[in-house]
């Protein structure tokens, strides 16, 4: 049972990153881009965690937090660029 589940979590990671890849390609603004570069980062977590689940790794999860503050950081520097023109003060 838990091995359909994988599969059917993988599957449905993978046509969510599609798709934001679709909008990050096409977005129409900056704003669009942005979200769909956190969202992808989420979707990444999510795949790194099935990983974890499905090899029995906990250094997975380890690599999940990493990866969360990473892009955390990452899309409030991103948005702090588009609203004002520059990061550091």
């Amino acid at each position: 049972m838990i091995e359909s589940a994988l599969a059917f979590g993988f599957a449905a990671l993978g046509l969510a990153l599609a798709m934001n890849l679709w909008r990050l390609v096409r977005g129409p603004g900056a704003s669009d881009r942005i979200l769909a570069l956190d969202t992808m980062v989420i979707n990444v977590i999510g795949l790194i965690v099935l990983t974890g689940i499905a090899s029995g790794s906990g250094a997975a999860f380890e690599a999940a937090l990493l990866l969360a503050m990473v892009g955390f950081v990452g899309t409030v520097a991103y948005a702090k660029f588009l609203l004002r023109g520059d990061i550091i003060e």
